[in-house]
């Protein structure tokens, strides 16, 4: 499981609106990539590549999973799992309890 950004959003949206912003500044996006993350101190470049990359694939720029369509399928995954759980919870309780109906019974 992804650990969560130790970054507030609000950082991460305006680091992208920056990116945009001073990208016709320099001579590539690495480079305008580089600088906006000097300046925010943002550790490492390569988290602001992917923040810009996932801006990208939410606007449409870009083909790729959403983050929307992204938690969508986390949380069907997540439900999915307790769907199995308990499916398995009752076909052990559905077992134990034919088991006892087929046990003989005497009668005291």
């Amino acid at each position: 499981m992804a650990r969560p950004s130790s970054y507030p959003l609000e950082l991460r949206k305006r680091a992208v609106r920056m990116v945009a912003e001073v990208r016709s500044d320099y001579p590539n996006e690495s480079a305008a990539i580089k600088a906006v993350a000097e300046k925010l101190g943002i550790g490492s470049t390569e988290t602001l590549r992917k923040w810009v990359r996932q801006d990208q694939v939410d606007s449409g720029v870009r083909p790729g999973t959403t983050t929307e369509k992204s938690a969508q399928l986390k949380a069907l995954k997540k439900e999915n799992a307790e769907l199995k759980r308990a499916n398995d919870i009752l076909k052990a309780a559905a077992s134990f309890f034919a088991a006892e109906l087929d046990r003989p019974h005497t009668r005291s």
